[in-house]
């Protein structure tokens, strides 16, 4: 039975941020679906909101269910929101998660810090993007460096999306996910400040650090990644395949 996988991105880029991955898993026969956020990629003109974030995700995880297991990936934001709806109180149709760069809590001074900081890169000259750009070529290889502006950034969204993370009680969707679950974290992420908590939250959880990556680690190192997709669609299938035996006995 072939694993479907839905690919979440993250804040300020969008679908075209997995190109990487799609092509990788286009090679391997895995079918994957990476969608675009509200005010996101092809979806600029829309308002972010948390109900519609998450409303997207569902029917691409609904959709993909049609045809067998589904694997839900999502970076930074688009992991958040894959692991609120992964712990949803609704049990949704999902295999496996695996929630990269984001194991901490959207709340707080951390948060606060965050809108400040994207705030002020806002208002510089272009709204920093040549100090993005700057950034990205020094750090991206040249094969996945374009990847996260291809569909546009979303500066527009960004301070109300950050925002409206703080109503997400990840706490308690941590708590009940039980299906195979995944933290993926560049070595220099600035987002494992609650590594541990998430570790406590969810202790049948992996984590994987992957050494010299920072938070952009599906680009920065995309063969890693790919590598961690296959062990966990290898995963999924092995397990597929014990409930199948257990019908056929």
């Amino acid at each position: 039975m072939t694993v479907h996988v839905v690919l979440v991105h993250g804040i300020r880029t969008s679908a075209t941020m997995w190109r990487s991955q799609v092509a990788w898993l286009a090679e391997n026969g895995i079918p994957s679906t990476a969608v675009d956020l509200p005010a996101h990629g092809t979806r600029m003109d829309e308002d972010f909101t948390l109900h519609e974030a998450l409303h997207t995700i569902d029917a691409a995880v609904r959709a993909a269910a049609a045809d067998g297991p589904v694997l839900l990936v999502g970076h930074s934001m688009g992991g958040l929101l894959s692991l609120a709806y992964a712990g949803g109180e609704q049990t949704p149709a999902v295999a496996g998660v695996v929630a990269v760069s984001c194991t901490a809590l959207p709340r707080g001074t951390a948060l606060r810090a965050y809108r400040v900081l994207a705030g002020a890169m806002n208002s510089l000259p272009g709204r920093g993007q040549w100090l993005t750009d700057r950034v990205l070529a020094a750090t991206l290889p040249l094969d996945t460096r374009g990847d996260f502006a291809a569909g546009g950034y979303a500066f527009d969204a960004q301070d109300a999306a950050l925002s409206s993370l703080a109503a997400l009680d990840l706490e308690a969707a941590l708590a009940r996910i039980r299906v195979p679950l995944w933290f993926v974290n560049g070595q220099f992420d600035q987002l494992r400040v609650n590594e541990a908590l998430f570790q406590r939250l969810a202790p049948h959880a992996e984590l994987i650090v992957v050494p010299r990556a920072s938070h952009l680690v599906t680009a920065m190192r995309p063969s890693v990644f790919n590598a961690v997709l296959r062990l966990a669609l290898a995963t999924l299938d092995a397990e597929a395949e014990g409930t199948l035996d257990q019908a056929r006995h």
